[in-house]
């Protein structure tokens, strides 16, 4: 008997084993498509509305040009109209007041919780889980807490200041300049706290237990392991937690906004104020997004001024 033939069977290219090349491009293009759902999120969510903000900024735009189209080329005419403008500069002031008060307090709080916390006692984890609840409870009830705490009339602290003989009558604490602005620093301190708290407890952790042990029995008093110990080796992770506080406080609107709108006479009327003031009550759209790129510069300068010092002192 003869041997049968060897039978050729064709495989489509389509059918075909990938080479090399296809397995490389397969294993780089997986990952992007894992990642492109988020990427088309936040680009429809955050990036495509920046940029739209600032094109917006250099055009003339009004509410007929909002709801009709058609609006004018205007230039650096929008930002030499508003940097020409006292109230303007007097809310970048009170944004710079508020951004700076708020900044020393949340850190200097979070820095105490944290130190605070790091010591082993009862009830420990309790504490915690309730400090962090100013942090996760909504802006709109934290607010509106705090103003009934400081209201003049039935507000906790003066039912407070007149059970111990400090007070007569009613002072309303959101009605003057000076404690309006001090009332929504607190406020904003007491809800951003906790989330210095948490970066600077991280950053207390990385600090080796045995450096402590080596200066006590070198005779350190607690002071002089803080200001030569834990300040030194907590610099980095402080100057984060500065920054993100201050990005944070400078942009914020919805807590002063619940609790005085920018009053009294424009005290408490910081930057952001100012934009919703533009856009929703004066339909000047164009002079608002000059505002917001303000807002969004000045964050930006000082992470680039961070990142410098960071890479110098790495260096």
């Amino acid at each position: 008997m003869t041997a049968a033939a060897p039978v050729h069977v064709e495989i489509p290219p389509g059918l075909a084993r990938p080479g090399r090349r296809g397995r490389r491009a397969r294993r780089l293009l997986a990952p992007a498509l894992f990642v492109l759902p988020a990427v088309v999120f936040v680009g429809a969510t955050v990036v495509y509305p920046l940029l739209y903000s600032v094109l917006q900024s250099f055009f003339d735009v009004g509410l007929r040009e909002v709801v009709q189209g058609g609006a004018r080329w205007a230039g650096l005419d929008n930002y030499v109209d508003q940097f020409g403008r006292s109230r303007f500069w007097y809310s970048f002031f009170i944004s710079i007041v508020y951004a700076a008060g708020s900044v020393v307090l949340t850190f200097a709080a979070g820095l105490g919780l944290a130190l605070l916390l790091r010591r082993a006692f009862r009830g420990r984890n309790v504490l915690r889980a309730l400090i962090l609840i100013a942090w996760v409870l909504p802006t709109v009830v934290s607010a509106n807490v705090w103003r009934w705490l400081l209201d003049g009339s039935y507000g906790l602290l003066n039912a407070a200041l007149r059970a111990v003989g400090l007070l007569e009558g009613d002072l309303f604490w959101l009605g003057r300049p000076v404690t309006a602005i001090a009332a929504v620093v607190v406020a904003t301190a007491w809800s951003f706290a906790p989330f210095a708290m948490i970066l600077l407890s991280a950053g207390l952790e990385g600090i080796s237990r045995t450096l402590y042990e080596a200066a006590r029995i070198d005779g350190a008093s607690p002071w002089q392991q803080f200001r030569y110990i834990t300040r030194p080796q907590l610099r980095p992770v402080a100057l984060a937690a500065l920054l993100l506080i201050f990005i944070y406080t400078f942009k914020t609107f919805d807590t002063i906004f619940l609790m005085t709108a920018g009053g009294p006479g424009g005290a408490t009327t910081t930057l952001p104020v100012y934009a919703y003031n533009e856009a929703f009550e004066f339909s000047r759209f164009d002079t608002a997004a000059v505002a917001t790129t303000v807002l969004m510069v000045v964050p930006i300068v000082l992470s680039v001024a961070y990142f410098r010092t960071l890479r110098k002192e790495n260096a």
